[in-house]
């Protein structure tokens, strides 16, 4: 067993973000409620993460923690400004504001949309036989959506990946002075470039195509309230990273899964009416958000019994959590069948991810349209892993299709 009394999840290492699941274990069965040396926590099994999620003590706000980190600029006035790091009642009211992108209409007029992108990109992929799955595939899926959701032009199309890992790249526990600056650059930018989009939709209420989401977002009602210019760049820039990065790593992941599986594979070529079950799968097993945040507000009792005293800062491993023995029956099996699976890949309590419905119907479609069209998918290298630890995906992943 791996010496978890060293660990600190302020000083992971490369090998730590290629494989943390041995890690993991350790912590999890030794001590799954890790100290590290700054005093944060660090929760590895199932029950506490699920009840630090649940409670309404446990709070998301991170202005301080942010100030700390990021100092006055455009990275912490993003971070402090999105959904995901506020609490009630605001987020209550900028939660109901932003689900006006995710009705049953909306989630309907983009099941139509990801299946014409899906199509023509599967067109693409037979085309060029051999490709990198990330870039010519992955990628370009949630660019697709997300550009249709917030109206972004196609001259900015490229940038859309790289706005989004810069930006989620500064949460990462350990984070350089280049990727602090290439995070503050991504935000002023892309909220630039929202800014006049957003303008220019208020002056135009019925220009958006099928699928946008902008005049919702800037129109929508709550209680007298609507969202102000800088919430609605920055839930803007929000919804970027929470569609875009996660989304590619969901392919990805999704592939390298099946093809270093090969008879779970051949399963799902042979009963596509598991693609459901497979994609919870694939969602427990490789969650593309590894690593959560909270802020004891008050005192709490773990599941474990341990007692987090108010004001410690906790880090939740999602990764832990999904293999937690406890609740996965040979956790680190790869089964495309599994029921129950319980997993928090979309968290839970009032943070619950917004596009999980949409994430769920992109996966179906792009993943169950590769596997169907190529019964011959298959790698033709290693590929190459993003490089962080609260977001796990590829960067690389070549493949052949025939």
């Amino acid at each position: 067993m791996l010496d978890v009394a060293q660990f600190d999840i302020n000083r992971i290492d490369a090998a730590f973000i290629e494989n943390p699941y041995a890690t993991l274990a350790a912590l999890r069965q030794s001590a799954p409620v890790h100290l590290n040396a700054d005093g944060s926590v660090f929760l590895t099994r199932h029950d506490d993460c699920l009840a630090t999620y649940r409670s309404r003590d446990m709070l998301s706000d991170k202005t301080e923690a942010f100030g700390k980190k990021f100092g006055e600029c455009p990275l912490k006035e993003h971070h402090t400004t999105s959904l995901v790091f506020n609490d009630p009642p605001d987020h209550t009211v900028v939660r109901k504001l932003i689900s006006g992108a995710f009705t049953p209409r909306k989630l309907q007029e983009m099941d139509r949309a990801v299946e014409r992108i899906v199509a023509r990109l599967l067109d693409r992929v037979e085309d060029l036989g051999e490709l990198d799955l990330i870039a010519d595939f992955a990628m370009m899926l949630p660019t697709e959506i997300i550009s249709i959701m917030l109206g972004v032009p196609e001259a900015y199309r490229a940038e859309l990946r790289g706005y989004s890992t810069a930006i989620l790249g500064a949460l990462d526990p350990v984070v350089s002075p280049q990727q602090m600056d290439a995070g503050n650059r991504a935000v002023e930018e892309f909220g630039a470039v929202l800014d006049d989009l957003i303008n220019h939709r208020r002056d135009n209420p019925d220009a958006g195509a099928e699928g946008e989401v902008l005049e919702a977002l800037i129109f929508g009602e709550h209680n007298g309230r609507k969202l102000t210019q800088q919430e609605l760049v920055q839930n803007c820039i929000f919804l970027l990273n929470a569609g875009h990065e996660t989304t590619t790593s969901f392919v990805g992941n999704s592939v390298d899964l099946l093809l270093e599986n090969p008879s779970e594979h051949r399963r799902l070529r042979d009963d596509p009416t598991l693609i459901g079950t497979a994609l919870e799968e694939i969602l427990r097993m490789e969650s593309p958000l590894q690593i959560g945040n909270r802020l004891a507000g008050d005192d709490i009792n773990l599941p474990s019994g341990t007692l987090i005293p108010k004001g410690t800062y906790i880090h939740t491993s999602i990764a832990g959590a999904n293999r937690d023995p406890e609740v996965f029956a040979d956790p680190d099996r790869f089964d495309i069948a599994r029921k129950p699976n319980p997993h928090i890949a979309f968290i839970t309590g009032i943070h619950v991810c917004l596009g999980a419905s949409l994430a769920r119907m992109e996966g179906r479609i792009a993943v169950g349209g590769l596997i169907e069209r190529f019964p011959k998918l298959a790698r033709t290298n290693t590929g190459e892993r993003l490089g962080l630890a609260r977001f796990r995906g590829w960067s690389s992943l070549p493949i052949k299709v025939r």
